[in-house]
């Protein structure tokens, strides 16, 4: 089945203009035209976009995913241990972000407990002067971390 820009846009949940863009960078140079030189997409192409969309959420940039594109239309010879590198360094690049918004997410955490207390007492008084062992089990480790830094 062939779909149009409009149509994959809808498929993908982007709008047309993403499309279009990836086009104008050299991403798609497997989508063919009709002879009227309307993209039409099939669904491996609708593969493609996927792992594009993954590499840019993983924080690719649009020149790198142009390179692995470049590599993939050189074929396995010549670019499979190459490929398999790039998704290894984007999956580790990944699981730091991960790792990353998980603190983000326990400080976040703590920072509501916080202020639910404050808002409770009317003041920040009492719960700025917890010390740790009062403190709620779940947020001793990010008030933890947050004492660990000293200026001597």
């Amino acid at each position: 089945m062939l779909y149009t820009v409009g149509e994959m846009a809808k498929i993908l949940g982007v709008p047309p203009s993403t499309l279009r863009y990836y086009d104008k960078e050299g991403l798609l140079p497997f989508v063919e035209r009709s002879s009227g030189g309307i993209r039409m997409f099939t669904e491996k192409d609708h593969e493609w976009l996927k792992v594009i969309e993954c590499l840019k959420q993983s924080g690719l940039s649009i020149k790198d995913i142009r390179s692995f594109i470049d590599m993939a239309m050189q074929g396995d010879e010549a670019s499979l241990k190459k490929r398999l590198a790039l998704f290894q360094a984007r999956r580790e690049a990944v699981k730091k972000q991960i790792e990353d918004m998980r603190e983000t997410l326990e400080l976040l955490e703590f920072k509501c407990w916080y202020y639910e207390q404050a808002v409770q007492d009317g003041t920040e008084e009492r719960v700025r002067s917890l010390s740790l062992d009062e403190i709620p089990g779940q947020y001793r480790n990010i008030k933890g971390k947050m004492k660990a830094v000293h200026t001597d």
